[in-house]
């Protein structure tokens, strides 16, 4: 055997022979030496033997094996043998077999049979099988190189973001990366073929790569491939490429002609101009510097945010403290941006305006997230209104892209004169998230998801729970190109908990989640899904009767006249969120006494007869807001209560009701209206307000 597992003709001949008749082996040496074959015999007579000579396959070079033995038989050799060392020749040499066996013994492996009656053939007979086995493992030999070169050559190709060609002379065929097809301005489903390669090229450039090619796989050669042309994209734009490959030669054919190319154009227009704008092209490196920077910067910013989106499940307990927090910074930002907005005088520039209004929506957006995850777990309170679908699809391109990966082709089928859609904007944009990522999870090997849109008029009645009822709908679906679902996994798509995925990869919510939505919203889901072909879901969502428009952020304007003189106490263990609410109140025209904790806020009632309200933070430590409340409702029980929380759903809270709750980040007008609403028209110090008894 040769080191790789191939067998060659050495200077000595190593033969395993299974043969239980000793005069039958030495005619059959005899017959090998009159051939001038070198060789060692090594003979067995059983089935024990024969396995443990297998084992030291790098002593044999070829099996020779009678058909009929006295406890053994020459097929049960010839499957042992295939499935031990499937690359040694094994050849029968019997006097017992007819044509039907020696057909049936080639078609389970053998390479050969001689007949005892004609060993002269033998000599010819080893000589082949030996050269057949040796063609063999060259050529699986020189499919490894190529199979190693292409993995070498697609590493580079995605480290350096390099088009890749493909070119099988045999057959005809090419075949593009969808790099390549954009540098010759063609879609990623465009068809390519020889001549359509030909036909991109400039006119001037056309018969001279042609020669090129042809040369590259007809000779072969050890340097190489490497050319620069020029190419007409389908608009007309003319661009220079420079490519490199190699030829994969087999037998002295050209199996493969395969390689890499990038875009030069810039490269080639800037030859021509480097010593007259040396300035321009180095400020050009460097913006493109900061771009790509810029653009690694918020690919990782994506990529955090999706990592944080599919810990939510796992990290759910933890998620209301954490936006608790959040929301605390959210209300001390929110805060100040008002106090510098009204702090500016009429002569303020309006870009210093725009700027502050565009970090109070970029705040209050905050606040949102943190409202959604607060509410990820639960039946969430849906806020419908017209939504353009097509306008939430596209903004959320870069976003879905991002998520599936380079891998997987993102594609839009917009509906023009697409009706508004009655729905939630927020968790339509959570629902097409987890829809995307589900089908990218649907496809091991990347492929296409497309988003498309349409307006559906539904006339039949629904034929499963989750479809949608009879009805004009605005239709969302989100399709893949991966591996469908069976009849028994599409049955129980939508049960909570039940998921195809491996454990740690998914809770099997996400459809769950969808059709909850849907349902909730009006509409229903549907999924049409084939086996190896891929599996489209969706959503049907009511129509609006009005248009889409866009949400005011403009603040109301708040009116403070009922609050003047009131004398209010502000409990919150956070100095600057109680700072925040207490400035707001100030500003009102209220007077404000300031506590840090439960404790504290209780000394100062004791000897302050005069407070009017408190206004208290939930989450502290030590004493809770609702602690500190009971706590001063025994000293004072008509004493007005007004909650600040960060938490969405507080069960401690649930009995205080929405007057007396203010949700953390909160607008001066709002906190300013709860402030009114409790205290009412009752004069300062009075204190008459219906309070809800501590429990």
């Amino acid at each position: 055997m040769s080191a790789d597992g191939s067998p060659v003709r050495a200077d000595t001949l190593r033969i395993l022979l299974l043969e239980d008749s000793e005069i039958d082996a030495e005619l059959l040496a005899s017959h090998l030496e009159r051939a001038e074959f070198a060789f060692d015999i090594i003979r067995v007579v059983n089935r024990r033997a024969f396995v443990e000579r297998l084992a030291i396959v790098d002593e044999i070079d070829i099996i020779l094996a009678d058909y009929s033995l006295p406890d053994f038989d020459g097929l049960s050799a010839l499957t042992i043998a295939r499935e031990l060392v499937p690359t040694i020749p094994f050849i029968f040499v019997s006097g017992v077999v007819g044509e039907e066996f020696a057909t049936n013994a080639i078609k389970r492996g053998a390479t050969d049979y001689v007949m005892k009656r004609n060993l002269s053939r033998l000599p010819t007979a080893v000589d082949r099988a030996l050269k057949e086995a040796h063609e063999r493992a060259e050529r699986r030999r020189a499919e490894f190189a190529l199979q190693k070169s292409e993995m070498g050559m697609r590493l580079a190709v995605d480290v350096a973001g390099l088009g890749m060609w493909d070119f099988h002379p045999k057959t005809g065929e090419l075949r593009w990366d969808d790099r390549c097809k954009a540098m010759f301005g063609l879609p990623p489903e465009a068809e390519i073929t020889y001549a359509a390669y030909l036909d991109g090229l400039h006119p001037d450039d056309r018969a001279r790569m042609d020669a090129a090619v042809s040369k590259a796989v007809s000779v072969e050669s050890d340097t190489g491939f490497a050319d620069e042309y020029r190419v007409i994209t389908p608009a007309g734009e003319e661009r220079w490429l420079s490519t490199r490959g190699h030829s994969v030669f087999i037998d002295g054919v050209c199996e493969r002609f395969l390689g890499v190319v990038r875009d030069v154009t810039e490269q080639k227009l800037s030859e021509h101009l480097l010593q007259d704008h040396a300035k321009a092209l180095e400020s050009a490196v460097r913006t493109r510097t900061r771009e790509l920077s810029e653009q690694i910067t918020e690919r990782e910013r994506v990529e955090e945010t999706l990592r944080q989106m599919q810990r939510l499940e796992a990290v759910g307990q933890l998620t209301a403290g954490v936006a608790h927090d959040f929301n605390n910074l959210l209300t001390v930002v929110l805060g100040n941006l008002g106090f510098i907005e009204r702090s500016l005088g009429a002569e303020a520039d309006d870009k210093v305006r725009r700027r502050l209004n565009d970090m109070r929506i970029a705040a209050e957006r905050g606040a949102t997230l943190t409202s959604q995850l607060l509410a990820f777990s639960r039946r969430q309170k849906l806020e419908p209104k017209p939504v353009d679908l097509n306008e939430t699809a596209n903004n959320m391109r870069g976003l879905l892209q991002s998520t599936m990966g380079g891998s997987v082709r993102l594609e839009t089928v917009l509906k023009k004169g697409l009706w508004p859609a009655l729905v939630d904007p927020t968790q339509i944009e959570m629902i097409l998230l987890n829809l995307a990522i589900n089908a990218r999870d649907a496809m091991e090997v990347g492929g296409a998801v497309t988003v498309e849109t349409a307006n559906v008029t539904l006339t039949d009645e629904p034929a499963r729970p989750e479809e949608p009822a009879p009805g004009e709908y605005v239709m969302i679906s989100v399709s893949d190109t991966g591996t469908g679902m069976s009849d028994e996994v599409l049955a129980r798509a939508f049960e909570p908990f039940f998921t195809t995925k491996e454990v740690g990869k998914g809770s099997g919510l996400g459809l769950a989640q969808v059709f909850g939505f849907a349902k909730q919203s009006g509409g229903g889901v549907r999924i049409e899904t084939r086996m190896g072909e891929g599996t489209a879901v969706k959503v049907y969502l009511p129509r609006a009767s009005k248009a889409a428009r866009a949400v005011s952020v403009e603040a109301p304007v708040v009116d403070s006249a009922g609050l003047a003189g009131r004398r209010i106490l502000v409990l919150d263990d956070d100095s600057a969120v109680r700072e925040v609410t207490a400035t707001i109140l100030r500003e009102l025209g209220c007077t404000v006494v300031e506590a840090g904790s439960g404790r504290a806020a209780l000394d100062i009632l004791e000897q302050d007869a005069e407070i009017d309200m408190l206004l208290a933070d939930y989450a502290m430590p030590g004493m809770n807001g609702m602690e500190a409340a009971k706590a001063a409702r025994r000293m004072r029980p008509d004493l007005p209560v007004l909650f600040i929380t960060g938490f969405a759903d507080l069960a401690a809270l649930k009995d205080a009701g929405e007057d007396r709750i203010v949700q953390k980040p909160f607008r001066e007008n709002e906190l300013a209206a709860k402030v009114e609403a409790l205290l009412g028209s009752a004069a300062p110090g009075t204190n008459v307000v219906p309070m809800i008894r501590g429990r």
